[in-house]
Protein backbone atom coordinates (compact mmCIF):
# COMPACT_ATOMS: atom_id res chain seq x y z
CA UNK A 1 0.00 0.00 0.00
CA UNK A 2 1.38 3.65 -1.21
CA UNK A 3 0.08 6.24 0.94
CA UNK A 4 0.24 10.44 1.08
CA UNK A 5 1.59 11.18 4.09
CA UNK A 6 1.31 14.87 5.75
CA UNK A 7 4.04 16.50 7.39
CA UNK A 8 2.40 17.12 10.56
CA UNK A 9 1.16 13.57 10.37
CA UNK A 10 4.65 12.76 10.34
CA UNK A 11 5.56 14.28 13.07
CA UNK A 12 2.92 13.86 15.46
CA UNK A 13 3.73 9.73 15.54
CA UNK A 14 5.37 8.83 18.72
CA UNK A 15 8.29 7.17 16.58
CA UNK A 16 8.56 8.36 13.24
CA UNK A 17 8.87 6.17 10.23
CA UNK A 18 12.31 5.54 8.43
CA UNK A 19 12.79 8.29 6.13
CA UNK A 20 14.52 8.31 2.88
CA UNK A 21 15.18 11.20 1.02
CA UNK A 22 15.63 10.99 -2.55
CA UNK A 23 16.73 13.89 -3.88
CA UNK A 24 20.35 14.49 -5.58
CA UNK A 25 23.63 14.36 -2.82
CA UNK A 26 23.91 18.30 -3.21
CA UNK A 27 20.10 18.94 -2.28
CA UNK A 28 20.98 17.00 0.64
CA UNK A 29 24.29 18.77 1.48
CA UNK A 30 22.28 21.77 1.19
CA UNK A 31 19.53 21.35 4.04
CA UNK A 32 18.09 17.81 4.73
CA UNK A 33 15.21 16.89 7.43
CA UNK A 34 17.41 15.38 10.18
CA UNK A 35 17.03 11.79 10.41
CA UNK A 36 16.60 11.16 6.82
CA UNK A 37 18.86 9.24 4.88
CA UNK A 38 19.61 9.79 1.24
CA UNK A 39 19.33 7.58 -1.35
CA UNK A 40 19.36 9.95 -4.20
CA UNK A 41 16.97 8.90 -7.37
CA UNK A 42 20.34 10.74 -9.31
CA UNK A 43 23.59 11.98 -8.51
CA UNK A 44 24.29 15.91 -9.18
CA UNK A 45 25.16 15.68 -12.95
CA UNK A 46 22.55 13.44 -13.45
CA UNK A 47 19.86 15.40 -11.86
CA UNK A 48 21.49 18.18 -13.57
CA UNK A 49 21.49 17.07 -16.91
CA UNK A 50 17.82 15.55 -16.79
CA UNK A 51 16.56 19.24 -15.66
CA UNK A 52 18.35 20.48 -18.75
CA UNK A 53 16.90 18.11 -20.99
CA UNK A 54 13.33 19.15 -19.68
CA UNK A 55 13.94 22.82 -20.00
CA UNK A 56 15.60 22.55 -23.48
CA UNK A 57 13.42 19.79 -25.17
CA UNK A 58 10.68 18.11 -23.41
CA UNK A 59 9.32 16.38 -20.24
CA UNK A 60 9.04 12.87 -22.32
CA UNK A 61 12.79 13.54 -23.05
CA UNK A 62 13.80 13.80 -19.92
CA UNK A 63 11.61 11.17 -18.53
CA UNK A 64 13.11 9.04 -20.95
CA UNK A 65 16.70 10.47 -19.94
CA UNK A 66 16.16 9.91 -16.00
CA UNK A 67 14.99 5.92 -16.58
CA UNK A 68 18.27 5.60 -18.24
CA UNK A 69 19.73 6.49 -15.55
CA UNK A 70 18.14 4.95 -12.70
CA UNK A 71 17.20 1.33 -14.30
CA UNK A 72 20.87 0.04 -13.24
CA UNK A 73 20.33 1.34 -9.79
CA UNK A 74 16.99 -0.39 -9.39
CA UNK A 75 18.09 -3.55 -7.12
CA UNK A 76 20.87 -1.29 -4.77
CA UNK A 77 17.70 0.95 -4.20
CA UNK A 78 15.96 -2.08 -2.90
CA UNK A 79 19.25 -3.22 -0.88
CA UNK A 80 19.93 0.82 0.50
CA UNK A 81 16.43 0.73 1.56
CA UNK A 82 16.32 -2.57 3.68
CA UNK A 83 19.60 -1.62 4.77
CA UNK A 84 17.20 1.87 6.52
CA UNK A 85 13.78 0.31 7.45
CA UNK A 86 14.18 -3.89 7.41
CA UNK A 87 10.59 -5.16 6.98
CA UNK A 88 9.06 -2.07 8.69
CA UNK A 89 6.83 0.72 7.38
CA UNK A 90 9.29 3.59 4.97
CA UNK A 91 8.89 6.98 4.06
CA UNK A 92 9.82 8.61 0.76
CA UNK A 93 10.29 12.29 -0.12
CA UNK A 94 11.43 14.54 -3.17
CA UNK A 95 11.48 17.81 -3.30
CA UNK A 96 7.98 18.45 -3.90
CA UNK A 97 6.24 15.03 -3.01
CA UNK A 98 6.34 14.26 -6.95
CA UNK A 99 7.87 12.01 -9.55
CA UNK A 100 11.33 11.41 -8.06
CA UNK A 101 9.36 10.18 -4.74
CA UNK A 102 6.40 8.59 -6.50
CA UNK A 103 8.77 6.30 -8.40
CA UNK A 104 10.92 5.32 -5.65
CA UNK A 105 7.64 4.69 -3.75
CA UNK A 106 6.67 2.61 -6.68
CA UNK A 107 9.51 0.40 -7.03
CA UNK A 108 9.57 -0.47 -3.44
CA UNK A 109 6.43 -1.51 -3.29
CA UNK A 110 6.81 -3.36 -6.47
CA UNK A 111 9.72 -5.32 -4.54
CA UNK A 112 8.25 -6.21 -1.20
CA UNK A 113 7.67 -2.83 0.86
CA UNK A 114 4.34 -3.17 2.12
CA UNK A 115 3.46 -0.38 3.67
CA UNK A 116 5.26 2.90 1.77
CA UNK A 117 4.75 6.63 2.37
CA UNK A 118 5.30 9.32 0.44
CA UNK A 119 5.78 13.12 2.27
CA UNK A 120 2.69 15.03 0.74
CA UNK A 121 4.38 18.28 -0.29
CA UNK A 122 8.05 17.06 0.28
CA UNK A 123 11.05 18.56 1.66
CA UNK A 124 8.86 22.34 0.25
CA UNK A 125 6.07 21.67 2.81
CA UNK A 126 8.28 20.08 5.54
CA UNK A 127 10.03 23.81 5.50
CA UNK A 128 7.01 25.65 5.41
CA UNK A 129 6.05 23.71 8.49
CA UNK A 130 9.43 23.76 10.03
CA UNK A 131 9.45 27.72 9.50
CA UNK A 132 6.35 28.14 10.85
CA UNK A 133 7.19 26.46 14.22
CA UNK A 134 9.86 29.26 15.58
CA UNK A 135 6.68 31.89 15.11
CA UNK A 136 5.13 29.47 18.12
CA UNK A 137 5.08 31.43 21.36
CA UNK A 138 8.08 29.47 23.52
CA UNK A 139 8.49 30.29 27.66
CA UNK A 140 12.48 31.11 27.13
CA UNK A 141 14.77 32.12 29.89
CA UNK A 142 18.23 33.71 28.58
CA UNK A 143 21.56 32.99 30.22
CA UNK A 144 23.30 36.20 29.68
CA UNK A 145 26.73 36.76 30.43
CA UNK A 146 29.88 39.05 28.70
CA UNK A 147 32.49 36.33 26.84
CA UNK A 148 34.32 33.74 28.63
CA UNK A 149 31.34 33.37 31.70
CA UNK A 150 31.11 29.60 30.64
CA UNK A 151 27.56 29.89 29.91
CA UNK A 152 27.44 26.85 27.58
CA UNK A 153 29.12 24.87 30.29
CA UNK A 154 26.11 26.30 32.88
CA UNK A 155 23.53 25.37 30.51
CA UNK A 156 25.23 21.25 30.23
CA UNK A 157 25.07 21.44 33.88
CA UNK A 158 21.63 23.03 33.79
CA UNK A 159 20.72 20.11 31.44
CA UNK A 160 21.93 17.55 34.45
CA UNK A 161 19.84 19.26 36.89
CA UNK A 162 16.65 18.58 34.39
CA UNK A 163 16.25 21.96 32.92
CA UNK A 164 15.33 22.18 28.96
CA UNK A 165 17.75 23.09 27.39
CA UNK A 166 18.79 24.48 23.49
CA UNK A 167 22.15 24.72 22.99
CA UNK A 168 22.34 27.32 20.16
CA UNK A 169 26.41 27.55 19.48
CA UNK A 170 26.14 23.48 19.77
CA UNK A 171 23.88 23.06 17.25
CA UNK A 172 25.78 26.07 14.98
CA UNK A 173 29.16 24.58 15.69
CA UNK A 174 30.34 27.98 16.55
CA UNK A 175 31.19 29.80 19.77
CA UNK A 176 29.95 33.08 18.13
CA UNK A 177 32.97 34.82 18.22
CA UNK A 178 35.75 35.67 16.46
CA UNK A 179 37.70 33.18 18.33
CA UNK A 180 34.66 30.85 18.22
CA UNK A 181 35.64 28.26 15.07
CA UNK A 182 38.50 27.05 17.16
CA UNK A 183 38.25 23.43 17.81
CA UNK A 184 34.98 23.45 16.27
CA UNK A 185 33.56 21.41 13.13
CA UNK A 186 32.19 22.91 10.10
CA UNK A 187 29.66 24.67 10.29
CA UNK A 188 26.40 23.46 8.89
CA UNK A 189 24.61 25.80 5.83
CA UNK A 190 22.47 28.26 6.79
CA UNK A 191 19.10 25.93 6.19
CA UNK A 192 20.54 22.76 7.77
CA UNK A 193 21.21 24.79 11.07
CA UNK A 194 17.45 25.54 10.75
CA UNK A 195 16.44 22.00 10.45
CA UNK A 196 18.85 21.04 13.24
CA UNK A 197 17.53 23.72 15.63
CA UNK A 198 13.86 22.58 14.54
CA UNK A 199 14.57 19.07 15.60
CA UNK A 200 15.69 20.18 19.00
CA UNK A 201 12.68 22.73 19.55
CA UNK A 202 10.17 20.04 18.53
CA UNK A 203 10.70 17.99 21.26
CA UNK A 204 10.80 20.42 23.71
CA UNK A 205 7.63 20.98 26.36
CA UNK A 206 6.22 24.65 25.10
CA UNK A 207 4.61 24.45 29.12
CA UNK A 208 7.95 24.34 30.46
CA UNK A 209 11.01 26.91 30.52
CA UNK A 210 13.41 26.18 27.91
CA UNK A 211 17.09 27.97 28.67
CA UNK A 212 18.97 29.39 26.21
CA UNK A 213 22.15 31.31 25.68
CA UNK A 214 21.68 35.04 24.64
CA UNK A 215 23.37 35.13 21.41
CA UNK A 216 23.73 37.50 18.77
CA UNK A 217 21.56 37.67 15.11
CA UNK A 218 24.14 35.62 13.78
CA UNK A 219 26.74 32.80 15.03
CA UNK A 220 29.64 32.45 13.00
CA UNK A 221 28.37 32.40 9.39
CA UNK A 222 24.79 30.93 10.28
CA UNK A 223 21.88 32.83 11.73
CA UNK A 224 18.90 32.55 14.16
CA UNK A 225 15.69 32.44 12.48
CA UNK A 226 14.58 36.03 12.86
CA UNK A 227 10.91 35.19 14.24
CA UNK A 228 12.67 33.25 16.82
CA UNK A 229 15.83 35.92 17.36
CA UNK A 230 12.83 38.50 18.37
CA UNK A 231 11.28 36.35 20.39
CA UNK A 232 14.89 35.44 22.26
CA UNK A 233 15.21 39.34 22.41
CA UNK A 234 11.72 40.11 24.29
CA UNK A 235 12.29 37.69 26.85
CA UNK A 236 13.57 38.04 30.31
CA UNK A 237 17.91 37.79 31.05
CA UNK A 238 19.65 36.34 33.68
CA UNK A 239 22.95 38.26 33.78
CA UNK A 240 25.91 36.18 35.53
CA UNK A 241 28.61 39.17 36.45
CA UNK A 242 32.26 37.22 36.39
CA UNK A 243 34.97 38.95 36.55
CA UNK A 244 37.20 39.36 34.08
CA UNK A 245 40.18 37.74 35.60
CA UNK A 246 38.52 34.78 36.05
CA UNK A 247 36.60 35.02 32.45
CA UNK A 248 40.29 35.81 31.10
CA UNK A 249 41.81 32.23 32.88
CA UNK A 250 38.73 30.20 31.37
CA UNK A 251 39.21 31.13 28.10
CA UNK A 252 43.20 30.68 28.29
CA UNK A 253 42.43 27.10 29.20
CA UNK A 254 39.63 26.71 26.52
CA UNK A 255 41.50 27.97 23.16
CA UNK A 256 45.55 27.86 24.27
CA UNK A 257 45.64 24.10 23.58
CA UNK A 258 45.24 24.44 19.60
CA UNK A 259 48.05 27.10 18.97
CA UNK A 260 48.85 29.96 17.92
CA UNK A 261 48.35 30.07 14.17
CA UNK A 262 44.42 30.31 14.90
CA UNK A 263 44.93 32.69 17.53
CA UNK A 264 46.47 34.79 15.27
CA UNK A 265 43.86 34.75 12.58
CA UNK A 266 41.50 35.25 15.14
CA UNK A 267 43.25 37.99 16.30
CA UNK A 268 43.28 39.63 12.74
CA UNK A 269 39.59 38.57 12.33
CA UNK A 270 38.88 41.94 14.75
CA UNK A 271 42.04 44.10 14.17
CA UNK A 272 39.50 47.04 13.02
CA UNK A 273 37.53 46.95 16.20
CA UNK A 274 40.68 46.22 18.41
CA UNK A 275 42.72 49.24 16.88
CA UNK A 276 45.73 49.01 15.40
CA UNK A 277 47.81 49.76 18.84
CA UNK A 278 46.09 46.69 20.88
CA UNK A 279 46.73 44.17 17.73
CA UNK A 280 50.36 44.75 17.95
CA UNK A 281 50.15 44.40 21.41
CA UNK A 282 48.24 41.15 21.33
CA UNK A 283 50.63 39.86 18.36
CA UNK A 284 53.79 40.84 20.74
CA UNK A 285 51.96 39.09 23.55
CA UNK A 286 51.20 35.87 21.98
CA UNK A 287 54.70 35.46 20.45
CA UNK A 288 55.61 35.34 24.14
CA UNK A 289 52.67 32.88 24.72
CA UNK A 290 51.39 35.05 27.20
CA UNK A 291 47.72 33.87 26.56
CA UNK A 292 45.77 35.67 29.57
CA UNK A 293 47.14 39.53 28.17
CA UNK A 294 45.64 38.26 24.45
CA UNK A 295 42.22 37.63 26.08
CA UNK A 296 42.45 40.56 28.33
CA UNK A 297 42.58 43.16 25.20
CA UNK A 298 39.74 40.84 23.89
CA UNK A 299 37.70 40.96 26.32
CA UNK A 300 38.14 44.86 26.55
CA UNK A 301 35.93 45.08 22.74
CA UNK A 302 33.69 41.91 23.42
CA UNK A 303 32.70 43.41 26.96
CA UNK A 304 32.05 46.95 25.92
CA UNK A 305 29.91 45.49 22.14
CA UNK A 306 27.89 43.07 24.85
CA UNK A 307 27.08 46.01 27.34
CA UNK A 308 25.74 47.75 24.61
CA UNK A 309 23.72 44.93 23.11
CA UNK A 310 22.16 43.89 26.57
CA UNK A 311 21.38 47.98 27.56
CA UNK A 312 19.46 47.94 24.14
CA UNK A 313 17.24 45.51 25.97
CA UNK A 314 14.18 46.27 28.74
CA UNK A 315 16.15 46.49 31.43
CA UNK A 316 13.32 45.55 33.83
CA UNK A 317 13.68 42.32 31.86
CA UNK A 318 17.54 42.62 33.09
CA UNK A 319 18.42 40.41 36.20
CA UNK A 320 22.12 40.54 37.25
CA UNK A 321 23.73 37.82 39.26
CA UNK A 322 27.30 38.32 40.83
CA UNK A 323 29.34 34.50 40.66
CA UNK A 324 32.30 34.47 42.64
CA UNK A 325 34.07 31.44 41.13
CA UNK A 326 33.87 29.82 37.47
CA UNK A 327 32.54 26.78 38.84
CA UNK A 328 30.09 25.81 36.71
CA UNK A 329 28.17 23.27 38.62
CA UNK A 330 27.89 25.17 41.35
CA UNK A 331 26.67 28.53 39.42
CA UNK A 332 23.74 26.59 37.65
CA UNK A 333 22.46 25.81 41.49
CA UNK A 334 22.95 29.52 41.99
CA UNK A 335 21.33 30.46 38.75
CA UNK A 336 17.99 28.05 39.77
CA UNK A 337 17.99 29.50 43.16
CA UNK A 338 17.93 33.20 42.00
CA UNK A 339 15.28 32.67 39.07
CA UNK A 340 13.10 30.60 42.02
CA UNK A 341 13.29 33.41 43.91
CA UNK A 342 13.04 36.14 41.48
CA UNK A 343 9.72 33.78 40.40
CA UNK A 344 8.46 33.79 43.76
CA UNK A 345 9.15 37.68 44.52
CA UNK A 346 7.29 38.30 40.76
CA UNK A 347 3.98 35.80 42.42
CA UNK A 348 3.77 37.53 45.77
CA UNK A 349 4.17 41.35 43.55
CA UNK A 350 1.36 40.16 41.10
Amino acid sequence: MITKLGIKDFFAANYPLPLIDVRSPGEFEKGHIVGAVNIPLFSNDERAHVGTVYVQQSKEKAVELGYKYVTPKLNWFVEQSRKVAGQSAIAIHCWRGGMRSEAFAEHLYSNGFKEVYILEGGYKAYRNYMLSIFEQSFDLRILGGYTGSGKTYILKELKALGEQVIDLEGVAHHKGSAFGAIGETMQPTQEQFENNLFSILRMCDRKAPIWIEDESHNIGRVNIPIIFFRQIREQTVYFIDISKEKRAEHLVREYSEFGNSLITDAINGIAKRLGGQNVKLAHDYLAQNNYFEVVMLTLHYYDKAYEKGVKSRNQEKVFTLSLPEMNHKDNAKSILKFVEQHERNKTYSI
